[in-house]
């Protein structure tokens, strides 16, 4: 049998000791399985490992239901609501890894410091494969810009993005959102976000 960890804690002096060496497994041996099996549970419900119904338990811890109510935008949709003033809204039920990055800006949003110099950080780790780079520009007059650069940004993902859940942000600062798949044109600076003529490209304002 395998000593266990707990048995490898016992001192010089009581090693030599069986009775001594049995006790400790006889009292440990309830831990060690609850640890296995705590262990196995929280691999099942890992954030970035969970998918399906393991994530639908996240969503219900974290706070937010996979089914995200978003404007009609195009594509084929489960259901419909209507609001009192006739507006037109879809029910989409998210795939995985969209909703994936749903969950993870809820948990950012949950623990921002509140603080500007931050939100770039915490945007770029919502999207972690990388595929998606984000830049926050503070207006000045209590809005926000953001911009999604990416050649692969789904309509769905617009969607979500639009109807504000990936919002991490301050209370009563409003945001618009600037979705590009190259960097947005800009003059004397050249870098991944901005580029001159050739390579810089116009925007899509989201909701316009």
């Amino acid at each position: 049998m395998n000593e266990t960890k707990y048995q490898r804690l016992i001192t010089s002096y009581h090693k030599n000791k069986p009775r001594f060496y049995d006790h400790i497994s006889l009292i440990t041996h309830p831990l060690i399985n609850l640890q296995r099996t705590t262990n196995g549970l929280l691999k099942d419900f890992d954030l970035d490992a969970a998918v399906g119904s393991q994530l639908d338990v996240l969503g219900l811890w974290i706070g937010i239901n996979r089914e995200v109510i978003t404007p009609i935008v195009g594509y084929s949709l489960q259901s419909i609501e209507v609001n009192e003033g006739g507006a037109t809204q879809s029910a989409i039920r998210l795939d995985d890894e969209t909703y994936r990055t749903v969950l993870r800006a809820k948990i950012q949003a949950n623990h921002w410091d509140g603080t500007l110099e931050t939100l770039d950080g915490i945007y770029q780790s919502i999207f972690t494969d990388g595929q998606v780079k984000v830049l926050v520009i503070d207006n000045f007059d209590m809005t926000m810009t953001i911009y999604f650069f990416g050649s692969d940004i789904s309509p769905v993902l617009r969607a979500v993005i639009k109807s504000g859940y990936l919002d991490v942000k301050p209370e009563g600062v409003g945001v618009r959102y600037v979705i590009a798949d190259v960097p947005l044109f800009g003059f004397d600076l050249n870098n991944e976000f901005t580029a001159g003529f050739d390579s810089g490209a116009w925007g899509i304002l989201l909701g316009e």
